[in-house]
């Protein structure tokens, strides 16, 4: 089933909406003032983020710059998942980074369906 472009940009924008709160719960931690390391993913997912938030009313122009972030989302990611664990071993931390890994996969997917 062939999705519009639009439609894509909207699933994106939901996406990074669940990206967006792991970027809040990082960044509010208590850990972060003994693992700044940590900032790195909310620095990721606000530049990411703020980048398409202008162009969601021109899908092809979105998807144009999701290509570009989306490597440097997907590093930034990759890191959070060795960095948290040394943070703090709590469930909270467990799950940002799955949520994160989850968010990357998920638009790594939405760029191939529309390379397809």
């Amino acid at each position: 089933m062939s999705i519009s472009k639009q439609e894509l940009v909207e699933r994106s924008q939901v996406i990074l909406a669940h990206a967006w709160m792991v970027r809040t719960f990082i960044k509010h931690c208590d850990e972060v003032d003994d693992y700044p390391e940590l900032m790195g993913i909310t620095r990721a997912v606000f530049d990411a983020s703020r980048a398409l938030e202008t162009r969601v009313d021109d899908p092809d122009s979105y998807l144009k710059m999701l290509r570009k972030k989306i490597g440097r989302l997907r590093k930034a990611t990759d890191q959070f998942a060795l960095d948290a664990p040394e943070a703090s071993l709590h469930t909270n931390f467990e799950q940002a980074v799955i949520s994160m890994k989850g968010c990357t996969q998920a638009l790594e997917a939405l760029l191939a369906d529309v390379e397809e």
